[in-house]
């Protein structure tokens, strides 16, 4: 019989052994960011997110904590705090599932699949119901703003980090001065 601990450690091993790129937040392998790309033939291809993943101490028996850094557009992500509502992993979880499944199965699926009638997000599931492609063209602005694959690479210190880098009306900053000379309507 192996431990709660143990099978984090193996759960964690087998996710870095699956080409995401891992990053510990603590030494104690319960949180840490994963780099999840956005699934091919979805709105969200060519996205890359940021995800803050936390492990519960009861972890396999308790599921883990799901968190998009970046921003994304959908409906069941809370577009500010960037906490997922997904079924599978906060009511329908299992021991049998692990680290690899989250990111090969359930985030993928939750991408090419939205549940608009569970929304976090209502202005993105009351766009996607009424207007399909208008949410898939906002979908993909999101991803150019927010989810390019370079900007996720580079290590952000904290959280907060890449809302502090654009300033108040969506730019970045490069120096203290924040004259604006030319500002076009967004």
């Amino acid at each position: 019989m192996s431990s709660p601990s143990k099978r984090r450690e193996m759960d964690l091993m087998k996710l870095m052994m699956s080409d995401y790129k891992v990053e510990m937040i603590n030494d104690g392998m319960q949180e840490f960011y994963v780099e999840f790309h956005g699934p091919p033939e979805s709105p969200y291809q060519g996205g890359a997110w940021k995800i803050r993943v936390e492990l519960p101490d009861a972890y396999p028996y308790k599921s883990p904590s799901i968190g998009f850094i970046n921003k994304i557009y959908h409906p069941n992500v809370d577009e500010m705090s960037g906490s997922v509502c997904l079924d599978v992993i906060n009511q329908t979880w299992s021991p049998m599932f692990d680290l690899v499944n989250v990111f090969e199965v359930f985030l993928p699926q939750l991408l090419l699949y939205p549940n608009p009638s569970d929304p976090l997000n209502g202005e993105a599931a009351a766009l996607m119901m009424r207007d399909k492609a208008v949410y898939e063209q906002r979908v993909k602005e999101y991803c150019e703003k927010y989810a390019k694959p370079e900007d996720i690479g580079a290590a952000q210190e904290d959280e907060k980090s890449s809302e502090e880098e654009l300033s108040e009306d969506g730019y970045a900053s490069s120096d203290g001065d924040d004259e604006v000379v030319g500002k076009a309507d967004p």
